[in-house]
């Protein structure tokens, strides 16, 4: 290991190896703050770089786990004492934007906020969106495929990618910098490398797509009396809010309650005695007409019983108000502390008995202990799921998780909707993936990383 780390200092220079405190200092598990335990953290500038540690490192059987902005929530960052962590931060250039083209070039290391704000500078978004925004990177986001709050207008992470350019676990450099929308000149290689979580192939450069700016944004957060009011108010809002419709975000009362009454960290907007909220937001062109034509949507779910109470955002304090009782998973963290979190979509007919029974598995198990708390991204299927035993041993995880899981697949459900597998989900990655697909993954892990030095262990393993 010792002449490896010499031979990688030559290559990327004393700024770019650390080792010791400078190592351990750094955490790779949001929720735990648990220390990093890599031999040493490889921080390359360039993807030539980057090419030459890898192929160090292969001709050295050296594993390697990535690192991007740490906000993910599987385990996909761990490393062990006997591997090297590869960190994308130094790789954070914003290389090109292409007003005309609607495109924008950058790093793997560029957090997602810079390029939504370069984006802004010309009149553009871009339209991913997330609360760890300001701390997840680009890189991050295509390796896990991130979702966030506007899939159900714009679709994934993977909607967003033109073109990339990822390093192989050989120091092969696979460059499809594509710009343009139609390019079906065979295999489209990037699909390889987007939610891939490092497994096959280092993303070191992207070109993303963006969307024209929308000047008006109408936020309303809203009481529901049922879960059937729920998926009707979705329903409703789909068809008369059409293309403009940017975000449906459902809050159980578990949640609701916790965010505001019970945590006394955000004041409650509505009375927190309704069993579902709903956060909805457009984004459109016309500031008046599309406030007047939102309004009258409310006004008709009002009416027809789909709703119970609204209140519309006037100003962006009282939009980041209401996000914040979404957002804030700080408060969540500190009140259900030791917190187990998943991230699940299902068909949405499904969901309310989903929790349900859940719900009664956890109190039939831990009567007196269990908590738990739901919310999510109502429009595309995704639910995050908090829950507490007071219990964080191995075994009261393994029957939580188990509980958690099992029943998505009678439901056609996933046990991953935006989050990724890393460790944390690989053992039951069977509940949605078929022998045949997970046979498959492991034959294109096997061609593109015969060695199995990237992310090792992480979503499957070799045969």
């Amino acid at each position: 290991m010792d002449k490896l780390l010499n031979d990688l200092l030559a290559i990327v220079g004393p700024a770019g190896v650390l080792v010791g405190d400078d190592v351990s200092q750094r955490s790779v598990d949001w929720f735990t703050g648990a220390p990093c335990q890599a031999k040493a953290i490889i921080r390359p500038r360039s993807t030539e770089q980057l090419s030459r540690v890898m192929a160090a490192c292969y001709q050295a059987d050296q594993p390697v786990v990535t690192h991007g902005g740490m906000t993910g929530i599987v385990h996909g960052g761990v490393a062990n004492p006997d591997e090297l962590v590869v960190s994308l931060e130094l790789m954070n250039h914003i290389e090109e934007i292409d007003a005309v083209g609607s495109t924008i070039d950058v790093q793997a290391g560029v957090t997602l906020q810079r390029v939504q704000e370069a984006a802004e500078e010309i009149g553009m978004q871009f339209p991913l969106d997330l609360g760890a925004r300001g701390s997840c990177t680009i890189g991050g986001n295509i390796a896990t495929n991130a979702g966030g709050i506007r899939v159900i207008r714009y679709g994934m992470m993977r909607q967003q990618v033109l073109g990339l350019e990822a390093v192989l676990s050989d120091g092969t450099v696979v460059s499809s910098l594509n710009k343009m929308l139609k390019n079906n000149a065979g295999y489209d290689l990037k699909q390889l490398f987007i939610g891939s979580e490092g497994t096959l192939g280092i993303v070191t450069r992207a070109v993303l797509r963006l969307q024209p700016h929308m000047p008006s944004e109408q936020t309303a957060l809203v009481a529901v009396p049922s879960f059937d009011a729920l998926t009707q108010l979705l329903k409703l809002a789909s068809r008369e809010l059409a293309n403009s419709l940017s975000a449906f975000e459902a809050l159980w009362n578990n949640h609701y309650r916790l965010m505001t009454t019970q945590s006394g960290k955000h004041a409650p907007v509505l009375a927190d005695d309704s069993p579902f909220y709903a956060i909805i937001e457009t984004l459109g062109l016309d500031e008046a007409q599309d406030a007047e034509h939102f309004s009258l949507v409310l006004q008709q779910a009002l009416e027809a019983g789909l709703i119970t109470d609204a209140v519309l955002a006037s100003s962006h304090a009282q939009r980041h108000a209401i996000w914040a009782i979404r957002e804030d998973i700080e408060v969540l963290v500190h009140a259900l502390k030791p917190m187990f979190s998943y991230d699940v979509s299902l068909p949405i007919p499904n969901m309310a008995a989903y929790v349900e029974g859940l719900e009664s598995r956890l109190k039939a198990q831990w009567p007196d202990a269990s908590k738990l708390v739901v919310f999510g991204h109502l429009g595309d299927g995704n639910l995050h799921i908090m829950i507490t035993v007071r219990d964080d041993s191995p075994e009261s995880r393994r029957q939580v998780e188990q509980l958690v899981y099992s029943p998505l697949k009678a439901f056609g459900g996933s046990i991953s909707a935006e989050h990724g597998i890393g460790l944390e989900k690989k053992a039951y990655l069977s509940v949605s993936r078929t022998p045949a697909e997970i046979a498959l993954m492991q034959r294109l892990k096997a061609a593109l990383d015969p060695k199995g030095l990237l992310n090792p262990g992480k979503v499957i393993t070799l045969e």
